[in-house]
């Protein structure tokens, strides 16, 4: 058995994730071959560090210190190996390989800034971990980016990573915490043109959406708690999206305060969250998203590092 430490270095959050392996790396492994030893995030909020296309000095400083405490950590567990990589935040800012470079030189580690297609690669294969998924389409809406991916006989197809996350776009059409009907009228509207722009958009039209990613499971939480269940969904349809989205438009306190119980932390990017995710299953024609458990993280782990 040994210890991986990966670090998700995201637009809104970083996180440390420690696994623990049961096989040697090489062999292939199952969701019965790794456990999660720890699990602890930070918001950072890098993207409010990108100004004028640029991570600024400060973003870099910021991220270097928070990756420094999550590297310390995993330290003290005994990581048999740490893991570093970045998404939307770095990919998209022009000075991304300065950027990375300086971090890297503060932190004394390697940074793997994965692309937005390797991103969707890894999402399906961490969200098939402990489960079949034969068609549909995978979605994972980040901060920075949203990614989707074409699955067809059990294989993944087409993948597109779109430059509109939930804090991005929080960021660019949301002027006070929660949007107002014209701010999602904007939102949807401004992802509908890109979604129609797709490369092959057609082939990402689908009954089931498979959902991975901190947003979709946030909301999941937060349709139970509207709900009255003790437990998060596991499964949201098109009845559920619309009670959600009402409730949105209202902006009522049970909305506010169900919306603090269930995400505390994304309380002003989770209405983006959900129209991304109204948005895509209206133009790709779904009738429910399946949530599911692994994403990008055990996608990384049995890829990038116990591959390897």
């Amino acid at each position: 058995m040994h210890r991986c430490g990966i670090i998700d270095l995201g637009s809104n959050t970083i996180r440390l994730v420690v696994y623990e392996v049961k096989k040697s790396p090489g062999e292939r492994l199952t969701k019965k071959d790794f456990s999660t030893l720890i699990s602890t995030k930070k918001t950072v909020g890098l993207s409010n560090y990108v100004i004028d296309g640029q991570l600024s000095d400060a973003g870099i400083e910021r991220a270097a210190e928070v990756l420094s405490d999550m590297i310390g950590r995993a330290k003290v567990v005994n990581c048999d190996s740490v893991s570093i990589f970045a998404t939307a935040v770095l990919r998209n800012c022009n000075n991304s390989k300065a950027a990375v470079k300086a971090i890297e030189k503060r932190i004394g580690c390697r940074i793997d800034m994965i692309s937005g297609e390797k991103e969707a690669r890894l999402d399906f294969v961490g969200a098939s971990c402990d489960r079949k998924i034969s068609s549909g389409t995978l979605i994972d809406i980040g901060g920075g980016s949203t990614e989707l991916v074409q699955i067809a006989g059990g294989k993944a197809g087409n993948m597109e990573s779109i430059s509109m996350g939930s804090v991005s776009t929080y960021a660019s059409f949301v002027l006070h915490v929660l949007p107002t009907p014209a701010e999602i009228d904007a939102i949807a509207k401004a992802l509908s043109e890109r979604l129609d722009r797709l490369n092959n958009a057609k082939s990402y039209r689908c009954s089931t959406l498979y959902g991975v990613g901190g947003s979709i499971r946030a909301l999941g939480k937060l349709d139970a708690l509207l709900l009255g269940q003790e437990k998060k969904s596991r499964e949201l349809d098109r009845d559920d999206i619309t009670r959600l989205t009402e409730a949105l438009h209202s902006a009522s306190s049970d909305f506010t305060h169900a919306l603090t119980k269930a995400a505390p932390d994304r309380i002003h990017t989770i209405g983006c969250g959900l129209v991304i995710l109204s948005t895509v299953m209206d133009t790709l024609g779904a009738k429910r998203v399946e949530i599911c458990k692994y994403g990008v993280r055990e996608g990384y782990l049995l890829e990038c590092v116990h591959a390897s």
